[in-house]
């Protein structure tokens, strides 16, 4: 198979083709916003840190900015810094550029405050919109695509509809030499021996149990008893929607990686090993925005996004697809949703053939079809991790 993609220096492929404008720290996200304001195709990254952070916590930051600059959908990047924080704009200059992707940099306190940087950065933005935004796609091999599978405000129906058809749809893509990014593991707790099972060798398994165990080890950690009502695994959303524990929610979550066998446990924001394919678990916990954030870091060019009860989110610079196997929402909310697979619970299509359809509309999104969160302008989905 083939898809329409954008080729960048170092070899990897993008399914859009956009110019991000990127702050090394939160002081500088109102001058980010404005020159990628005045600039079409140009897509700012605020977040609220790049200071006053140490050890990991500061290690995911930067990791997690270079791989945003770094990622194949974006064909160049401009990097406005304050002058004086602890994530120094050099760094995250230098860690884009080494992709060989059309890179600048500007400091706020060189260039004299806030209008001049804004004024230098439009000009700058709009040299990389004209050069880089009139390129067009070329034929690329499905093996140069990889998705992240993610769910978001479970109900009874994502277990029993939504995610099993994407883990079709994912198995398809690995059978096609795609690849495939789970995470969210504490929403995977107690599927650890099914994955594992499943594992190509040995070493990949004992992999699968050291993440799943340390996540829960993890968890256990923060509860702090006095806060009894605050130690939910699940949200109210999903015992609403029918799912009463975690065990419930992940017996049904771990559908959405099929059932091809698991390569490798990679770490956030770190692409696999190339030329290593298939299905990946990505050793994170679960917070929509984070563990997104980190599978598109990783290097997934598209998700996919179940959600019974309802989600509009959406990721700056990557398609979304949205998912559901609720009627109901999708009649309620359909404005947000691509996908509808209540067709399994009702009767009337096979898990097969719902699989295979939502393929068809991941191949057609891969080659440019917009998603609703698109369409809508959706990026709530960005969020670095917080260790």
């Amino acid at each position: 198979m083939k898809f329409k993609g954008y080729r960048r220096p170092d070899g990897s492929v993008g399914v859009r083709n956009h110019i991000l404008i990127i702050p090394s720290v939160f002081c500088a996200n109102k001058t980010v916003e404005s020159i990628a304001r005045q600039v079409k195709g140009a897509i700012p990254i605020t977040h609220p840190v790049g200071c006053g952070q140490i050890g990991y916590d500061f290690e995911l930051t930067a990791r997690t900015l270079i791989a945003m600059g770094n990622h194949p959908n974006v064909a160049a990047v401009l990097v406005v810094g304050l002058g004086c924080e602890r994530f120094k704009p050099t760094e995250l200059y230098e860690g884009i550029k080494k992709s060989g992707k059309p890179v600048e940099m500007i400091v706020i306190q060189d260039e004299g405050g806030t209008s001049s940087t804004i004024d230098k950065g439009v000009k700058i933005a709009l040299g990389f919109a004209k050069k880089e935004l009139a390129k067009t796609p070329e034929d690329c091999d499905f093996s140069e695509l990889t998705v992240a599978v993610k769910c978001g405000g479970t109900d009874a129906t994502s277990g029993l509809a939504a995610n099993p058809a994407v883990g079709e749809m994912a198995d398809l893509i690995v059978s096609n030499g795609g690849s495939v990014i789970l995470s969210e593991l504490n929403e995977l707790l107690g599927t650890e021996d099914m994955l594992a099972s499943r594992a190509v060798n040995k070493e990949v398994a004992d992999k699968v149990y050291s993440a799943v165990y340390g996540i829960e080890e993890k968890m256990r950690k923060k509860i702090d008893t006095q806060y009894e009502g605050r130690n939910e695994l699940i949200s109210p959303g999903n015992y609403d929607g029918g799912v009463s524990n975690i065990v419930e929610k992940a017996l049904g979550g771990v559908y959405k990686g099929g059932t091809s066998p698991v390569v490798d446990v990679i770490e956030y924001s770190i692409p696999p090993e190339k030329g290593k394919k298939g299905l990946f678990l990505m050793n994170y916990e679960s917070h929509d925005g984070e563990v997104v954030t980190g599978m598109v870091g990783s290097g997934a060019q598209i998700v996919v996004f179940t959600s019974g009860r309802g989600n509009p989110t959406g990721f700056p610079f990557v398609p979304v697809i949205k998912v559901t196997g609720n009627d109901v929402m999708y009649q309620k909310m359909i404005q947000n949703f691509d996908f509808d697979a209540s067709g399994i619970i009702k009767g009337e299509n096979s898990l097969e053939e719902t699989g295979k359809n939502l393929f068809q509309l991941l191949n057609n999104v891969a080659n440019g079809e917009l998603t609703t969160a698109e369409l809508l302008e959706a990026d709530e989905l960005f969020c670095i991790a917080r260790a």
